[in-house]
């Protein structure tokens, strides 16, 4: 069963809106011409709405793996990479563009979790699944994120 992001619990709504405002200042630092020390776990996405066509551009997490990008998605702004052709990419200071491929199978969800919670254990805080002793999220809460509309961005980049 999915619900609708208005549903999602009220800790995730309040989080969503406090990175909405700090979003502002991240997409200056990250759109700079040069590495900043934000671009080692941060970069600049420019999506394209689905339906109003507008153009966003939002600051995202990733952790490279092999020859691919993994980000966490659990905003509504996944939904605009759906079908969604090549996305220009700020990635340390240069522009890339990159082809996204949205993760939703929940043990694929839950291996990929592992590799960027390994890479980037600050992201545990974002991600907000609890771990047992062995590493592995919670099955029944990473079922409901993933019913709330989380996924897992994998980011193929192109080459130009």
């Amino acid at each position: 069963m999915t619900t609708s992001p208005q549903q999602r619990p009220l800790k995730r709504r309040l989080q969503a809106r406090a990175m909405g405002l700090a979003n502002v200042p991240m997409r200056r630092i990250l759109a700079a011409p040069f590495p900043t020390p934000l671009g080692n776990r941060l970069m600049l996405a420019t999506i394209t709405g689905r339906r109003t066509g507008r153009i966003y551009r939002q600051p995202v997490s990733y952790v490279e793996h092999g020859n691919v990008l993994l980000t966490p998605g659990g905003g509504r702004w996944t939904l605009n990479l759906i079908d969604a052709p090549a996305v220009p990419i700020r990635l340390r200071g240069r522009d890339i563009v990159a082809r996204p491929e949205l993760v939703s199978d929940p043990e694929e969800v839950q291996q990929l979790l592992a590799l960027i919670a390994a890479a980037n254990p600050g992201a545990k805080a974002f991600i907000a699944i609890p771990t047992d002793v062995h590493g592995r999220f919670d099955e029944a809460q990473l079922q409901a994120a993933i019913g709330h509309g989380f996924r897992i961005v994998r980011w193929h980049p192109e080459q130009t």
